[in-house]
């Protein structure tokens, strides 16, 4: 579990081809990483499968390559990254499982004095469970959804801080980005649409 506030930015050392998907090898300034903790990489939770001083590696699996980018990550890449919540942590952000429902697509980005407006395409399930002022996580970044203008799409306003300390300063229109919905709204709409 995890809450959507990025600790740290990494950098793709090294990317290899598996029998069933790819190894990352991500820098990171990350202390005392151990062999099979939980990692949201991008919003992606993954296992590290082995470590090194400023450094540790996940298997990405095919699956998980299906709903991700991960197939067009290349080194030097900069990743937003966030380790597992902790019992009594504080809970800033919202309730974040780091399976990635799918890709996103920047429809616009519209930059004002005090923000970073993005308009976003999401996947029809992410956009079920989207409401306005409700929660999304994009690139494992915890964000509220501003409005919804269209169907489909969710308005985030991207402050200043966020630009600062996550990767979403690169976007652009047409970038695209790991969408999880918010956890509550799944349940709900599995509870509203289920046979009796």
């Amino acid at each position: 579990m995890f809450t959507g506030l990025i600790t740290a930015i990494g950098k793709v050392r090294r990317i290899s081809r598996t029998a069933d998907g790819l190894e990352l090898v991500i820098v990171a300034p990350f202390r005392g990483v151990a062999r099979g903790e939980s990692i949201a990489i991008d919003g992606a939770c993954l296992t590290v499968v082995r470590k090194g001083k400023g450094w540790f590696a996940v298997h990405v699996v095919d699956t998980t390559l299906d709903r991700t980018r991960f197939g067009e990550t290349a080194a030097g890449d900069r990743v937003n990254l966030e380790r597992a919540l902790r019992a009594g942590d504080r809970l800033g952000g919202h309730f974040v499982q780091g399976h990635v429902d799918g890709l996103g697509t920047v429809r616009s980005v519209t930059r004002r004095k005090d923000a970073v407006v993005v308009d976003l395409r999401v996947p029809a399930s992410v956009a079920r469970v989207s409401v306005p002022l409700g929660s999304i996580t994009v690139d494992g970044v915890s964000l509220t959804i501003v409005a919804l203008p269209a169907s489909r799409v969710v308005r985030l306003s991207l402050i200043p801080f966020t630009l600062e300390h996550t990767t979403l300063a690169r976007l652009g229109t047409g970038s695209q980005v790991h969408v999880e919905g918010d956890l509550l709204g799944k349940y709900v709409s599995r509870l509203a649409t289920r046979d009796s």
